[in-house]
């Protein structure tokens, strides 16, 4: 059986509305990557040197980043010659098996850290412009379904309007936010909401954080201030620093996740507007290059449009089409 029947079998248990979700937010990233490589198969039908270079640059096009490419393309060469592989043809099958394991180095890491005994804590950071408050408004909402009490903490007080945006997507999902005036200490406002979270014993505490520039110093140790109030008042906390990071900017994506994991030991990534862009191979680099796993990903505007990252509905929305016309496995 091929990895890809394999794949659409294991996923046959899940909600539908989860496959399906990828499925049609990984669109315009299909379009780039599994169509190009369809229609190199479709032209190359032994595989060498020549081929292997095209694949190299269709992936390349799609930010999945030099470093991971160089080495899928290492074990894709390696796996050609251990398998015997001398048609593209049976070498798509591998392309989606070596991409899938790349992303699913331990399954359990995609999810979650909070903290059973008490407040789960998580600081959401991030560049202006990514999404990061809309994210934090879609998380709320989420753990509000869920049956937890969440509160906001409106630290982002340097940015124009970002507290008032917090405010709404507050109102929206129903939960409260604990706020300074525009220009205030952030830690003071993160100190004031850790506070309110004590005394009101909420389940989870989502802080905003400042987002100017990752090439700001100042930023970095205000992060790093708000972060030592956290475990200053919360032993073990921050249970995630989620940082926020715009799909559409492809490696521009990984420069930002470098800079703050210097400053705040990110835990893990949400990826925003995944369906708004043609560089979803950005996950590729994340997971390979900085050995971070993606936990959540946006694909839509809705308060409803975050969903946990899933290794294999990413693999399976990304290739459904092209192993289908491959040989019919996907449907």
């Amino acid at each position: 059986m091929s990895f890809f029947k394999k794949l659409k079998e294991k996923l046959a248990g899940q909600k539908e509305s989860v496959t399906s979700k990828f499925k049609d937010g990984l669109s315009k990233t299909r379009h780039s990557v599994a169509q190009k490589v369809n229609n190199l198969v479709k032209r190359y039908r032994k595989v060498d040197e020549e081929f292997f270079e095209e694949l190299e640059e269709i992936l390349i096009t799609a930010d999945v980043g030099v470093h991971t490419v160089m080495d899928l393309i290492d074990e894709l060469k390696d796996q050609a010659r251990s398998r015997n592989i001398k048609e593209t043809s049976e070498l798509q099958d591998v392309i989606v098996e070596v991409l899938a394991k790349m992303l699913t180095k331990d399954e359990e890491e995609t999810k979650l850290r909070l903290n059973p005994d008490g407040t789960t804590v998580i600081l959401m950071v991030g560049v202006n412009g990514v999404g990061k408050t809309t994210t934090i408004g879609k998380l709320a909402n989420r753990f509000k379904q869920e049956g937890k009490s969440v509160l906001l903490a409106a630290g982002d007080t340097f940015r124009a309007g970002a507290i008032d945006q917090l405010e709404v997507w507050g109102k929206r999902a129903g939960v409260d936010v604990i706020k300074h005036q525009e220009g205030s200490d952030p830690a003071a406002v993160i100190y004031d909401a850790l506070q309110a979270a004590k005394s009101r014993k909420v389940d989870v505490l989502i802080c905003d954080t400042a987002g100017r520039l990752q090439n700001k110093v100042n930023l970095m140790k205000e992060l790093e201030k708000v972060k030592r109030v956290i475990s200053r008042e919360f032993p073990g906390a921050p249970h995630e620093v989620l940082l926020a990071l715009d799909a559409t900017t492809g490696q521009n994506a990984l420069s930002q996740a470098k800079e703050f994991g210097k400053a705040t030991d990110v835990t893990g990534i949400v990826l925003t507007k995944l369906d708004g862009t043609a560089k979803g191979g950005i996950v590729f680099a994340i997971r390979h290059e900085l050995d971070l796993p993606v936990k959540f990903v946006t694909l839509g505007e809705g308060i409803d449009d975050i969903q946990p990252f899933d290794a294999d509905a990413f693999v399976y929305g990304l290739f459904s089409e092209m192993m289908t016309e491959a040989g019919g496995d996907a449907e």
